[in-house]
């Protein structure tokens, strides 16, 4: 388990950045509460094995005990990098993303099973939507119950939403709460 480097820092920050906007700093100046220090420490982004995890320091230094290759992970896996290089959000950063999240979508109960299966957020199934998204910007999906569902890309600024036929794609799914169960073996 290794720092990232700077390339993939950015990577990670660009990719965070587009669903949490400024309060990004809330994730990387986050405190933490764990270990046998009284003072609170920090979070950190480590890589293992082309995964990104988002660990305590505290935990870090405790975890340099055991071998590399016996380690299988550590903190919260928030995302791959491809062998392209490219970085993906996985859905174990769900619970990051939700709590920072600038741009926000309610799903009405009907369609939230819908949803679940990997299906992208139609208008007819839409509840509520945060004033000025815009196309292209990263949202976290809720249930009407502020329930957090999964995330995905708004295909529709918030004004096109109004005008859209029930039909139309308004969020491009990217992951869901519903992947533990249809990829349990790859997560």
């Amino acid at each position: 388990m290794r720092p990232l480097d700077e390339k993939e820092t950015t990577a990670v920050f660009e990719k965070l950045f587009k669903f949490t906007g400024n309060n990004l700093k809330n994730i990387v100046e986050s405190p933490s509460h764990e270990g046998p220090d009284d003072k609170p420490g920090h979070y950190c982004f480590r890589l293992q094995k082309n995964k990104v995890y988002y660990v305590s320091e505290a935990l870090v230094k405790r975890a340099t005990n055991i071998d590399r290759n016996k380690l299988v992970s550590l903190g919260t896996c928030i995302g791959k990098f491809t062998k392209g290089g490219s970085f993906h959000l996985t859905i174990q950063c769900l619970n990051l993303l939700a709590v920072n999240a600038k741009h926000k979508v309610w799903l009405k109960p009907t369609s939230e099973m819908s949803f679940l299966y990997g299906n992208h957020v139609l208008k007819g199934g839409l509840g509520r939507i945060t004033e000025n998204t815009a196309a292209g910007d990263g949202v976290v999906v809720f249930s009407m119950s502020d329930v957090p569902l999964g995330f995905g890309i708004a295909a529709k600024s918030t004004q096109d939403c109004r005008k859209l036929d029930p039909n139309g794609i308004v969020v491009l799914h990217q992951a869901d709460i519903g992947e533990y169960l249809r990829m349990e073996d790859d997560l």
